[in-house]
């Protein structure tokens, strides 16, 4: 598992308007081939009246699928343009479709490659992009005394509490980096002179918002 990667938050729709020529670009997180086929038909489904729905993809942990679709323009000017601007944001399980509709001006090779960069990169700015982090949640049974102490020493630090569970002994569950749970789990042994029980729970992936 990668330790970290960006994606999109979720549905996104962002419009432009070019030449006279509507261009909408749908934003989508595609986690298999599957799911951004079935999107991509839901669009050209939503819009079968459009000129053109022309969509591209990456999917997989090592950007593996790859696909551009021009729906009807010329040779790569739409998809190509739409998947090189995932390729540059560093994307993965990503899907846009850009739907056109003509106005009745031509724009030509070069207009249409960067009418369709445009939309896709302002369709994934309107959609925003999320930094997923692979975090282990540690598990850490502490005494009623320690809660005060840990609880402010954690959400002073760099890792994200998950939840408390108040039991016998308290039970504080925290998101902590892949890379520094041994880092973590010394501190918190440290901090607790010894006096608590850690346990490792589920290796997730962690969302936050990306601001480049």
């Amino acid at each position: 598992m990668l330790p970290y990667y960006y994606t999109v938050k979720t549905f996104g729709e962002h419009e432009i308007t070019i030449q006279k020529s509507r261009f909408i670009a749908h934003v989508q997180r595609a986690e298999s081939e599957q799911e951004a086929q079935e999107f991509i038909q839901m669009i050209k489904k939503q819009h079968w009246d459009a000129t053109h729905n022309c969509s591209a993809y990456i999917i997989g942990e090592h950007d593996q699928i790859q696909k551009a679709n021009d729906d009807g323009e010329p040779s790569g000017t739409a998809g190509v343009p739409i998947l090189e601007v995932l390729k540059k944001r560093n994307l993965k399980d990503t899907v846009v479709v850009v739907t056109r509709y003509y106005g009745g001006i031509k724009l030509g090779a070069g207009g249409l490659i960067r009418a369709y960069g445009k939309a896709a990169s302002e369709g994934l700015d309107a959609t925003g992009i999320v930094e997923r982090r692979l975090t282990q949640i540690v598990h850490v049974n502490i005494d009623y005394t320690w809660l005060g102490k840990i609880e402010k020493e954690i959400r002073a630090s760099d890792n994200k509490m998950k939840e408390i569970h108040y039991l016998d002994t308290v039970e504080v569950e925290t998101y902590v980096d892949e890379s520094r749970v041994q880092e973590f789990t010394d501190w918190i042994v440290e901090l607790t002179n010894g006096q608590c029980s850690i346990k490792m729970g589920k290796t997730v992936y962690l969302e936050e918002d990306y601001q480049k």
